[in-house]
């Protein structure tokens, strides 16, 4: 196995070969640091570079442009991908969604689909945005070409316009660098940096690089929150992670996190719908983790949040969180185990704000779980003969 451990977090990632190609299986390292945390560690200068790169006149400003000339025509807007990136659109989706309520268009029209499903049935109207890290995702890839045979504009999130996805799509907005493990991390963060931009242009408001690479930043530095939260992860044999409004991809990545990373069951629940019929199946083998970061109707989420801990701690869960200030507080005592304080970050829109503060959070909990559990998050177990039959198999 791999031992080298130098690494610059500040110095740019390596982008994709040249031509094109997906990458490799990560090197195999027998302890941490993995590329994981390395990551982690690299996400608030990625951050700032992306912010940097697509402030001006460019293909985000572009794409801003025919988001705002489509919502104009009371078209939609559909945001497609896959795993991570199905994740990473559904955040897209909250923040051009705000962006464009900024920008005096209230009733736009701003979703996220599952790539496969809009290539069996395209959007019959507006523009299709695909978000693909590397570019080569077969169903993102689909739901491109399938809009596109149907008369729609195109445009697509991804790291080069030389991928499979860039020949797919109208306008491309590229995030430049790769991803160094496959449980991915910086493939989380970059089309969500780039989304922010993109609604920079839309509404008006200008981001600034350097409030986004803070908010980032302050995500990976409660090292000891993570590690008690990942201890109470690690105790359990089922998780359950929960959250409302601009927190529900983050809640729905740190599931899909925790399964490819540390290989533990879990399920993600709108923050009401675990109140309505999912109890019965928590006990003392579940944890319960909230995140509680949108500052949308704060004291409402507040509120609801605290009951739903509640009612987990009665039955015998663990609770943890992942939340700003205030909800930190209104969460300690008996309420919580372990939670990470997350930054508010006031001066970034509401949806960007959260998005962004949660981020490393839940990479950082992933991370620390996959410690205490001993399993290596990089490959997300295709190192296993077997997991990669297994992916072989979805594949062919």
């Amino acid at each position: 196995m791999s031992t080298e451990r130098a690494f610059d977090p500040t110095a740019p990632l390596a982008g994709p070969p040249d031509p094109w190609a997906s990458t490799d299986m990560p090197s195999l390292r027998d302890r941490p640091p993995y590329h994981m945390t390395d990551m982690i560690a690299a996400e608030p200068a990625v951050a700032g570079r992306i912010v940097a790169a697509l402030s001006g006149a460019g293909p985000a400003a572009d794409l801003a442009w025919a988001i705002r000339a489509t919502v104009e025509r009371g078209e939609p807007v559909t945001i497609v991908g896959c795993g991570t990136s199905e994740h990473a659109a559904q955040a897209a989706a909250e923040i051009l969604g705000e962006a464009a309520s900024a920008a005096g268009h209230d009733r736009a029209i701003v979703t996220a689909v599952q790539a496969f499903e809009s290539a069996l049935r395209p959007p019959t109207s507006g523009l299709v945005i695909g978000v693909s890290h590397e570019g080569g995702t077969v169903a993102t890839n689909a739901a491109l070409s399938a809009a596109r045979d149907v008369g729609r504009q195109t445009a697509v999130i991804t790291v080069t316009r030389r991928s499979p996805s860039g020949d797919l799509a109208d306008i491309v907005v590229e995030t430049n660098e790769l991803d160094q493990g496959w449980c991915h991390i910086v493939g989380y963060l970059s089309p969500i940096v780039a989304a922010a931009a993109v609604g920079a242009h839309l509404s008006g408001v200008a981001l600034d690089g350097e409030s986004v690479a803070r908010a980032v930043s302050a995500g990976t530095r409660d090292e000891a929150g993570a590690e008690r939260i990942a201890a109470g992860l690690a105790a359990g044999s089922r998780i359950l992670v929960i959250a409302s409004g601009a927190d529900r991809p983050a809640g729905r990545e740190l599931v899909l996190k925790i399964e490819e990373g540390a290989w533990v069951p879990s399920a993600y629940r709108d923050l009401e719908t675990f109140l309505h019929g999912h109890l019965p199946s928590v006990d003392s083998a579940t944890t319960v983790l909230l995140v509680l970061a949108d500052r949308n109707s704060r004291a409402e989420r507040v509120r609801r949040g605290r009951q739903a801990l509640a009612a987990a701690r009665a039955v015998g869960a663990r609770t943890a969180a992942i939340a700003t200030a205030d909800g930190a507080t209104e969460l300690d005592g008996e309420l919580t185990l372990g939670r990470i304080t997350v930054e508010a970050a006031p001066d970034l829109p509401s949806a960007v704000a959260a998005l962004l503060g949660t981020a490393t959070p839940l990479q950082l909990v992933t991370e620390r779980l996959a410690r205490a559990r001993g399993t290596n998050p990089d490959p997300i177990r295709r190192d296993n003969p077997l997991y990669l039959a297994a992916s072989d198999a979805a594949e062919h």
